[in-house]
């Protein structure tokens, strides 16, 4: 989801909570906060030795230790107002992808985009998942395009020291 398109559905459902799923049917707890919205530029070189670079905003969410057992979520209302103070501060690049920043005491640190979102009852629920790592220079590497199991082994050996490749 692009920075542009998470700010219109927010403005589309100011009277609703926001909700965050992380995992299958887990949701991130109503006692979370926006701590941090980082402006994120990627300037890469991949395996096979092609640059590219894009943007990306990347909102972090904290769950308050001092507020457990918090049953209300945050609106969208009061989202899109953090938001607007920070774009004030920092403008958006609103074409950059739109990424929220978690963990918890059983999910490990994640960037994680949003996959999809859903509208149940008064809450928006925005559905985030990980994004799996992947060589982008298959081709220029040899690396065949396989099924996840096989590609671990053939990714062993297709990468090796004066392959031209990693």
């Amino acid at each position: 989801m692009k920075t542009e398109d998470f700010f219109n559905t927010l403005n589309v459902h100011k009277d609703k909570s926001l909700l965050f799923e992380y995992a299958p049917n887990v949701l991130v707890g109503a006692n979370y906060h926006i701590t941090e919205v980082k402006h994120v530029t990627i300037d890469s070189v991949d395996c096979g030795g092609q640059t590219d670079t894009w943007k990306e905003t990347i909102v972090q969410l904290w769950e308050s230790p001092s507020e457990l057992g918090k049953t209300q979520y945050m609106s969208c209302y009061k989202a899109l107002g953090i938001l607007n103070k920070v774009g004030k501060m920092k403008p958006y690049k609103l074409d950059a992808e739109v990424k929220f920043e978690y963990s918890n005491a059983n999910f490990h640190t994640a960037q994680l985009f949003v996959n999809d979102f859903e509208i149940r009852e008064n809450n928006i629920i925005l559905k985030l998942a990980i994004e799996k790592t992947d060589c982008k220079a298959k081709e220029l590497c040899g690396v065949p395009e396989v099924d996840a199991l096989e590609s671990v082994s053939n990714n062993a050996s297709s990468c090796t020291p004066g392959s031209g490749c990693c």
